[in-house]
């Protein structure tokens, strides 16, 4: 069996690893194709390194670009391999709602290969996100469609899909308990930043509609001047850029690092005191691992982690981040929305016998 696997960003590298190694224990040939998308070394070849992931057999090396420049280029690049692959592959399968899982998604529909999606059912219900639109084509396109939560088969069902729908559990889950002791293991906290466990917040930003808009940029550096704690905030390459061309000098208490793989962002998660983000992975695994998230939007596709408090929507409005900040910790711990850590076992074993 063979199964071509799509993948271009930080979290698709996260996710397919649990589902490369299964894949591989059931024997099956899995050929990695890297669009490019995210090409940094801290955006990428460091993940692969740590991760442990097979080596791509073909990186279609697109960079950035606009939207539509980024996707006809992987379309191009992914469909001349396709077509000359022999034998063809039984499954292509996408991850997330990047642009490299729409360029995936589209040209495996239109040359009539098996399309499986990992993280499928997941809505904002905000089509100005890129990535909502990215979600919706890859679902209606999908044969399988692998779904991390009970909400993801609902909202699916809502649309009217419901062949080839299936709970798994979420990969991410899977990567952060496999990973969590290794991190421990191999990267000081003290060694990452001057700022002991528990003393200081973590902040990422990255999605348009905050780097993107100079009012709302603007807008978080005055916030975080006023914070209580030191901030301690991985910048994205885009995010950076923007902070440069608006000439916004970064407040005292900021501490900005260059991006960090996946282990160092473990620990640093581990060692807040509180999580600030626009980032639906890091949402995730601040509740996974019970640390308080202030979600800087004012929606989420992971609704299950607003359930017990453990996750506020406070979009850029200070009297809801202070108010969040200085909340006490929620007294029901995160519950088990996302599976049991054996979602990768479950995928691997549908793609075997999905026919």
């Amino acid at each position: 069996m063979r199964i071509v696997t799509v993948v271009g960003a930080r979290p698709q590298f996260i996710k397919a690893a649990p589902v490369s190694r299964a894949l591989a224990r059931l024997g099956i040939e899995e050929l990695l194709v890297h669009t490019g998308q995210h090409y940094d070394l801290n955006m990428d070849r460091v993940f692969f390194e740590e991760l442990e992931l097979p080596r791509p057999v073909l990186n279609l090396e697109v960079g950035s670009g606009t939207h539509a420049v980024q996707t006809g280029l992987m379309m191009m690049r992914l469909e001349e391999f396709l077509l000359q692959l022999r034998p063809r592959p039984d499954w292509v399968l996408i991850y997330g709602d990047t642009n490299s899982t729409l360029a995936g998604a589209l040209v495996a529909a239109k040359l009539h290969l098996p399309l499986a999606h990992v993280e499928a059912g997941l809505r904002s219900y905000n089509r100005r996100m890129p990535e909502e639109i990215n979600r919706i084509v890859a679902d209606r396109l999908s044969n399988l469609l692998c779904c991390p939560s009970q909400q993801a088969v609902e909202n699916l069902r809502a649309e009217g899909i419901e062949r080839g729908v299936h709970r798994t559990g979420d990969v991410m889950f899977d990567a952060l308990l496999y990973y969590r002791d290794r991190a421990r293991e191999r990267v000081a906290l003290e060694h990452l930043i001057p700022f002991e466990s528990g003393s200081y917040y973590l902040l990422t930003v990255h999605r348009a509609e905050n780097t993107d808009d100079p009012d709302r940029l603007c807008r978080l550096v005055r916030i975080l001047a006023e914070l209580d704690r030191p901030v301690v905030w991985p910048l994205h390459p885009r995010t950076r850029k923007r902070l440069q061309e608006l000439r916004l000098a970064l407040p005292s208490t900021v501490y900005p690092m260059e991006p960090v793989g996946y282990l160092a962002m473990v620990r640093l998660l581990e060692g807040a005191r509180k999580v600030l983000t626009d980032s639906g992975g890091l949402q995730k695994e601040a509740y996974w691992l019970g640390r308080p998230c202030l979600t800087l939007r004012a929606e989420t596709e992971w609704g299950e982690t607003l359930q017990e408090g453990w996750n506020r929507l406070v979009d850029l409005d200070p009297d809801r981040i202070r108010e969040a900040l200085y909340a006490p910790d929620p007294l029901i711990p995160p519950q088990p929305h996302y599976g049991d850590g054996r979602a990768a076992e479950r995928i691997a074993a549908l793609l075997r016998e999905t026919p």
